[in-house]
């Protein structure tokens, strides 16, 4: 299996296991082979099609992915997930009849040539092993011809996708000027003006709202909103009783089992039972500090059948004294081969014990690790209990109670969430799972309690209401949005006059001071400044000025208008990069460039080759 691994890791190796060109990095190698094309199609593209099974491979392969990015699975946007997948396992199907129709292949002699390179297929002495290549196809479940196939395929995709991506073009030239932009610096002075300050010398007549209605009621449209009602669970939250010494023993002994530690401790006994056990068990002890034979005195003294033989009981085993595991535990600790204990009392009289032989590795008391051990136990009980409540949520959400029911019968919190939105979500539940559920037709249409959504560490459960669906506002309905648009639009008018009036009084750095507005010195900044916002940045390097001149620029911003006033632009002259970095930053933007032009030639190939979306095998393999 190691060399197995290995050769997947090299270059043929990932040719079985690339997903696709890197923009398309969706399908896995089992899907490949799956022995012919699958009846139930989910997407016809030219004469191939792509298959149920195998457009589900891909899914799950991809969440798999993402999953090892994120561990909360409820910020998958399971819709953007098939569509990406869907686009992916099209693309491929199209570039592939392209390399095809093109004559893109690769021979016989050079994928022989490339597997008989493979350390994976040598034998002791370097030569190509037919067994053990033989021995790879039957794990593979593959026929030779079949893995030559895919080999063919992979490498014509591969000349096809070089043949686009390499041979997009960015000069050194173009690259050079492109980092010298970023390190461009002036000095900066800004003033903002806020269009909420103009706002009470604005008027928004009706006419105004109408009229803006008018021209865009196609994009006045409402949000689609429930009201939601919710419970949620997580192992945190839920309340257990405190932890037992059977509990604690128990975490103890799989401590033990997890590091591979067992007890090799044999151990003999004397046990003293009746009302006067405790008087006995003192003055056996009391000979046995007399070096008396343990052996002698359990056959003389003990109640056990097991004083017969001298006491012996053989390896230790918590398990055989129950509830009185822990204490027989703490009276054998720190024993060593041939000492004894004190008396113990437990539920069968008092004892005394001998570690008679001791094989065993060193073991970490119960006693010194009773801590950790306690939070072991209240963490495996917490666990335990919240599966148990989930599940019991989870049969009476099926069974149809409400969840003020559940909660109720459950004692767990009710929660409500009124406007709750499909678009746009912000509130304390906008994963997309959760939006997902509560918007489900079936969910809305039975207003039912959903199955628990895992979220984070915890589960929710959510029953919506009171539906709206998104629709055309009506004029009435749109007219807060509208007067709100119209009133930040003629304050930002004024604004940006005002700005403009300012701008166009500085001619000189004396004249900022001279203003009615105070003006922000920025100081020394470059491209990348965050004092600045984006649009703010791209103006401020926008225009030029000769030494010791400035340039005042006024602008409308999304708070209202901006005026920015810069000196001249200073441009390193020597670049912090090096002539090897510099190469690399040129790859890294025609490697960009050329998956553009990948995507225009994907767009070409679409109205090459037809493609035909299957949308019930789609909403079926969604669950839909």
């Amino acid at each position: 299996m190691d060399k197995l691994r290995d050769f997947l890791k090299s270059w043929p190796g990932r040719i079985l296991l690339v997903l696709c060109l890197s923009p398309l990095a969706l399908l896995g190698v089992e899907s490949y082979f799956g022995g012919g094309v699958d009846p139930n199609q989910i997407a016809q593209v030219g004469e191939a099609s792509v298959g149920l099974t195998e457009y589900q491979t891909a899914v799950n392969s991809r969440r798999t992915e993402i999953l090892n990015q994120v561990d909360d699975a409820s910020l998958i946007n399971e819709d953007v997930l098939h569509e990406q997948v869907l686009k992916g396992l099209i693309d491929r199907t199209l570039l592939e009849q392209q390399a095809g129709k093109l004559g893109m292949t690769v021979s016989d002699e050079t994928i022989n040539r490339l597997l008989r390179q493979e350390s994976l297929f040598l034998d002791v002495n370097g030569e190509f092993s037919n067994d053990q290549f033989a021995n790879f196809l039957r794990q593979r479940g593959m026929t030779k011809n079949q893995l030559f196939a895919e080999f063919r395929n992979q490498l014509s995709l591969d000349q096809l996708n070089a043949s686009i991506v390499g041979t997009a073009i960015y000069p050194m030239q173009a690259v050079s000027q492109l980092i010298d932009l970023q390190l461009e610096s002036r000095d900066i002075w800004l003033h903002r003006f806020d269009w909420r300050d103009y706002q009470d010398q604005v008027d928004v007549s009706n006419a105004d709202i109408q009229s803006y209605y008018n021209s865009n009621k196609d994009e006045l449209k409402s949000t689609a909103m429930v009201d939601l009602a919710y419970i949620q669970l997580s192992p945190q939250t839920v309340q257990i009783s405190a932890v037992t010494e059977p509990e604690i023993q128990q975490q103890y002994e799989a401590y033990k089992q997890n590091l591979g530690i067992t007890d090799e401790r044999n151990i003999s006994q004397i046990l003293l039972t009746g009302s006067n056990a405790r008087t006995r068990a003192n003055q056996i002890k009391a000979r046995l500090n007399q070096s008396e034979s343990f052996e002698a005195l359990a056959k003389e003294a003990s109640d056990d059948p097991s004083g017969a033989t001298g006491g012996a009981i053989g390896r230790f085993n918590p398990s055989v004294f129950g509830n009185d595991a822990a204490a027989v535990e703490q009276a054998l600790e720190g024993l060593s081969a041939g000492e004894v204990s004190e008396p113990v009392k437990t539920s069968f009289g008092y004892q005394i014990f001998k570690v008679t032989e001791d094989n065993g590795s060193q073991v970490p008391s119960l006693e010194s690790m009773r801590d950790e051990l306690i939070a072991r136990a209240q963490e495996y009980k917490r666990e335990e209990v919240y599966a148990d409540k989930v599940t019991a949520i989870n049969d009476l959400a099926a069974d149809g109670f409400s969840i003020e029911d559940i909660a109720q019968q459950e004692n767990v919190t009710l929660k409500r969430l009124t406007d709750y939105r499909k678009e746009n979500n912000t509130s304390v539940l906008a994963q997309p799972a959760v939006i997902k559920q509560a918007f489900d037709d079936f969910t809305i249409q039975d207003q039912a309690v959903t199955a628990g959504i895992t979220v984070g560490s915890g589960t929710v459960w959510v029953q919506p209401s009171n539906y709206r669906p998104t629709k055309t506002l009506s004029l009435a309905e749109a007219t807060p949005q509208i007067k709100q648009t119209l009133l930040q639009q003629k304050a930002t008018s004024l604004a940006l006059a005002d700005a403009k009036k300012i701008a166009a009084n500085i001619k000189t750095v004396s004249d900022i001071a001279k203003q009615p507005v105070r003006f922000q010195a920025l100081g020394d900044v470059n491209r990348q400044t965050p004092l600045l916002t984006e649009k703010e940045r791209g103006l401020a390097f926008s225009q030029q000025v000769p030494k010791n001149g400035v340039v005042a620029i006024a602008s409308e911003t999304d708070m209202g208008a901006s005026v920015i006033v810069g000196n001249r632009i200073d441009i390193e002259q020597q670049s912090t990069l090096s002539a090897a970095q510099r190469a690399q930053t040129a790859t890294i933007i025609r490697d960009n460039l050329g998956q553009d032009q990948l995507q225009d030639y994907l767009d070409y190939l679409r109205l090459v080759y037809s493609v035909e979306v299957n949308e019930s095998a789609i909403a079926e393999a969604q669950g839909r």
